[in-house]
């Protein structure tokens, strides 16, 4: 590949030596790489590492250097032709995004810090098609403030050389450069000398003289220029004047770093500063603009890696603490600081090498020179249903798992709601121009998941999901997606499903009575592949995991009955053809069940807040007490929850399929075709309709369960196992689709 950089300039910074030793372990992979920036001390640097570098004022924001870098830019991208052109600040992303709009060219960026955000450097600010975070706050940061999707950040390191940075690297020509003292201990600092960077630098020149009280012959050796230099090297020389000896040497700025970490005892900064002293095996004391973490041990690891050892939402730093962590330091014995020393080299190796950075990049570049497929998600998304959010998790995960570069975007009722909760693109579904406009834009579309197209709750949903797969085959390829189909009552709407459903290039449906009502309906033309649900293989729960997690949670939200007491779970949903006794009649058959088992009784809401209602009447009208779990993070908790009951009785598809997914036998309440379909598919036993509830009949179904759970636990599982390998099979079918449609290649 042909990578080129573009920056602000190449002085003394953690971003900017990120740059070089990304630009120097490319450039010893093969790639061909050209960095345009101001320039800086590290110019020749790179060059001297074969990199050709271009000036141009990239620095500077006025309207006159904007333009000239503009120009010297598009010069540069026409006549080299990088495959990549990759963006670091905000001053060069902005440029580079005003010449991508006249050349095309694949176009990323990497944010190295967070930025002051108002309405004109947000519309100002330009991200590119893709964006590598340093860390995991800093990723936050751009979906907060930027509103960037997840799956368009990638996460990296600071990498570090550490063959560069190594306790092998001698300090003495620095010693003799600057005439310290090699009997006497050395602090030594590195950062930019700007206001924004060098708090540290000033609250160490500040504590110098206590120090020197203490530390008899103490030294500090600060690096680094910048807008506040000759400010901090005035109030230096006062602490020296005042001292009688030249106890802080500022040196300006260098690119020896590593000679002048070496030359330390130990070292104080933060971010890519203090992974290079750890590299070189210094003890290390993490503060700087931010906040303050103090002297690096096993227990700030965490903190350090959340923060990209900035700091960020730490206390402060101050002259006070400085003076007492330096102070503990030196107390200790060399010995000492040569085990903090070595578990800092040891937290490098394992997790900020320069190589592991590289490859992080190397995937970033190589998705973003493959042509990118957009994909359309619809389905009924955001509305707090565990089932269907469950299907929107697996239906993506399979689109993902394709390895194509695929940019999904999704249909979602109240997207400022569910802001933050989704790693992909939200349209608001009731946003009729935006929901066109996306699906224009689309290159496939997928129906997925659950019953769409059906009439018994309402024609208006009918009408709206046939109408976007009527757009969709008009302006890019349909796929239906594990659907389920029916019932369909009304004449007009089987008219309706029929039109819309024969437009789609690949129909999987979640069970043979689907298929059944489509060829009734007249789909007799098309191919129809019976799978299963798409829960039955989602793999991102972990739920092994989420099975553990939900021992935390049943302790926090029913503290009462604890992890470790047995219970059965009831998950029901408000139904209008319900029989007028129903909630009694079920409150009656959990008080027998109670009774029974002598197991507790949990509610657990499927849809928030739509199944409190019924929950809370029926446990009302119990006569043994009952909980009620409507407090839970998201899916993957509330199908741990499940995974923890005896067994379950449910109305509800998805938790009978929850249930099955953790082997949990079901005793199922028949409101719907479908609950009936997957009962007699999973082997499991029905306590009656919801149209017609016999207790007598639910009571004998209940205790059958109790007395014969095990029997039930390992025939849900083996039928679990069979409708995950035909869930799988709507990803292959799918796979195959784009294949053949030459999708994403």
């Amino acid at each position: 590949m042909r990578i080129l950089m573009v920056t602000m300039g190449l002085d003394i910074g953690g971003a900017e030596t990120h740059i070089v030793e990304l630009s120097r372990e490319l450039k010893n992979r093969g790639c061909d790489v050209l960095v345009a920036s101001n320039g800086g001390v590290y110019e020749k640097e790179l060059e001297d590492c074969g990199i050709r570098h271009y000036r141009m004022p990239l620095n500077r924001k006025d309207p006159g250097a904007v333009k000239e870098s503009y120009r010297k830019l598009s010069e540069l991208i026409k006549s080299e032709k990088p495959d990549i052109v990759h963006a670091h600040a905000r001053i060069p992303a902005f440029i580079t995004g005003l010449v991508r709009k006249k050349l095309k060219f694949s176009f990323v960026t990497t944010a190295h810090w967070v930025f002051k955000v108002d309405a004109i450097n947000r519309r100002l600010t330009n991200w590119g098609r893709y964006t590598i975070a340093v860390s995991e706050d800093i990723k936050q940061y751009l979906i907060d403030e930027y509103d960037l999707r997840p799956d368009q950040i990638y996460l990296t390191i600071n990498g570090i050389d550490m063959r560069k940075f190594s306790p092998d690297v001698s300090g003495e020509r620095i010693m003799n450069e600057f005439g310290l003292n090699p009997a006497a201990p050395v602090v030594s600092y590195v950062s930019r000398m700007d206001e924004s960077r060098a708090l540290a630098a000033r609250q160490l020149i500040e504590a110098a003289p206590a120090l020197s009280e203490k530390i008899p012959g103490i030294q500090f050796l600060i690096a680094g220029g910048g807008d506040v230099f000759d400010e901090l090297k005035a109030e230096s020389e006062k602490v020296n004047s005042s001292l009688g000896r030249r106890c802080i040497v500022m040196t300006g700025a260098r690119t020896d770093i590593n000679e002048i970490v070496a030359a330390g005892d130990i070292f104080v900064g933060v971010s890519r500063a203090a992974l290079e002293a750890m590299s070189a095996a210094k003890p290390v004391i993490i503060a700087g603009n931010e906040g303050y973490i103090g002297i690096f041990r096993e227990d700030k690891l965490e903190v350090g890696r959340l923060t990209n050892f900035c700091c960020r939402g730490c206390e402060m730093s101050d002259a006070e603490k400085l003076e007492r962590d330096i102070i503990a330091l030196f107390s200790m014995t060399d010995v000492e600081r040569a085990v903090l020393g070595e578990y800092g080299r040891d937290t490098i190796s394992r997790y900020y090498s320069a190589a592991k950075m590289t490859d992080d990049y190397m995937q970033v570049y190589r998705r973003a020179v493959q042509p990118e497929i957009n994909v359309l998600l619809s389905g009924y998304y955001g509305f707090g249903n565990a089932g269907d959010e469950a299907i929107l998790g697996s239906v993506y995960e399979n689109i993902m798992s394709m390895g194509r570069n695929t940019a999904v975007s999704v249909l979602v009722a109240n997207p400022e709601k569910n802001r933050g909760r989704y790693p992909f693109r939200m349209i608001d579904r009731f946003n009729i121009p935006a929901v066109r406009k996306a699906v224009t834009e689309s290159d496939v579309v997928v129906s997925g998941g659950g019953s769409l197209l059906q009439d018994r709750t309402s024609t208006k949903s009918l009408i709206y999901y046939t109408w976007i797969m009527n757009e969709a085959a008009k302006h890019s390829r349909l796929v239906m997606y594990a659907n389920g189909i029916g019932p369909v009552i009304r004449a007009k709407n089987r008219a309706r499903v029929r039109g819309a459903v024969e437009k789609a290039g690949l129909i999987t449906l979640r069970d043979s009575k689907s298929a059944d009502t489509l060829r009734e309906m007249g789909v007799t033309d098309k191919e129809l592949y019976v799978t299963a649900d798409p829960v039955f293989a989602y793999k991102g729960a972990d739920v092994y995991r989420a099975k553990n997690k939900s021992d935390e949670l049943l302790k926090e939200k029913l503290p009462e009955t604890g992890a470790d007491r047995p219970f059965v779970a009831v998950s029901l949903r408000d139904w209008q053809a319900a029989d007028p006794d129903f909630d009694s009649k079920t409150a009656e058959l959990c008080d027998f069940i109670h009774e029974k088992s002598g197991m507790e009784i949990v509610f657990i809401v499927m849809q928030r807040p739509n199944d409190e209602d019924i929950s809370r009447r029926v446990m009302g009208l119990m006569n043994s007490r009952a909980f009620l779990l409507n407090d839970y993070e998201g899916t993957d908790d509330l199908m741990g929850i499940t995974g923890r009951a005896s067994f379950i009785l449910c109305m509800r598809l998805h938790t009978l399929i929850f249930a099955a997914h953790m082997g949990v036998p079901t005793l199922g309440i028949v409101y719907d075709p479908k609950v009936r379909e997957y009962l007699g598919m999973l082997g499991m036993p029905s306590a009656g309709s919801v149209e017609k509830f016999d207790i007598d009949e639910a009571e004998e179904k209940a205790a059958d369960m109790i007395e014969n759970r095990e029997k039930y636990a390992e025939r849900i599982r083996a039928a679990s196992e069979q409708l995950a390998e035909k869930s799988e099979d709507n990803r292959i079918l799918l796979e195959k689709f784009f294949d053949e449609m030459q999708v994403g290649r």
